[in-house]
């Protein structure tokens, strides 16, 4: 059911993205008090996820550009990165869990920043910037990568595909009910501006969600 505080627009901005945030986020097995890392906590799936591990009770970093620093914050990051000023792989702080939505970094790298029986979850397994047709080779190869590390590291890398899920879609309605999660939306456009709203999201920077309006 739809919450009765937020609109028909923002519900429908609720469900994949939100399911990809809070199933991943379990595949973290997320603790009260744990350091987690967002890496592309700006898009669909990164700003239900900065939320959702806050409720969970973790220390959340947020990793985003500089015209993104006020929304993370605004959701309840409590620190900020900015990747265009700073790589988080290359600084002194680690972390519990990283929810890498964006995959822009190697293995060796994630690893550096990662507590020593910490979890890495590969929600963007194709990686940023990456065409249609090498998504495909380079998701099998991240797979490969991240169940031997995953086997022979107390290291682990968690692949998952995202499901529908009746009691998960509850839960995310009582966290939006309870005021702990609301969805991010940058723009609402209308049923004949489709084209123009999906060009938008191919330029990869969309804050948050992209609806489209049927009136």
């Amino acid at each position: 059911m739809k919450p009765s505080s937020i609109s028909f627009e923002e519900a429908a901005a609720v469900p994949l993205a939100g399911l990809t945030a809070l199933q991943g986020l379990r595949e973290g097995k997320i603790q009260p008090g744990q350091k987690v890392l967002v890496n592309g906590a700006t898009g669909g799936v990164g700003t239900f996820a900065v939320q959702i591990a806050k409720s969970l009770g973790a220390e959340v970093t947020a990793v985003c550009s500089t015209r993104n620093l006020d929304l993370v914050r605004s959701i309840g990051a409590d620190h900020v990165i900015d990747y265009t000023k700073e790589d988080f792989t290359k600084t002194d702080q680690r972390y519990d869990v990283i929810f890498d939505n964006v995959c822009n970094h190697s293995f060796s790298e994630r690893r550096r920043v990662l507590n020593p029986k910490g979890i890495c979850v590969l929600a963007g397994m194709g990686g940023a910037g990456v065409k249609e047709g090498q998504a495909i080779g380079r998701i099998a190869r991240n797979l490969f990568i991240a169940r031997g590390l995953s086997s022979f590291t107390d290291q682990k890398f968690a692949q998952y595909m995202t499901k529908v899920s009746k009691q998960d879609l509850i839960m995310l309605g009582d966290l939006i009910q309870a005021g702990k999660l609301r969805p991010v939306i940058e723009r609402t456009y209308k049923l004949n501006d489709a084209p123009e709203a999906l060009r938008h999201l191919d330029q990869g920077h969309a804050r948050g969600k992209v609806v489209i309006a049927v009136e």
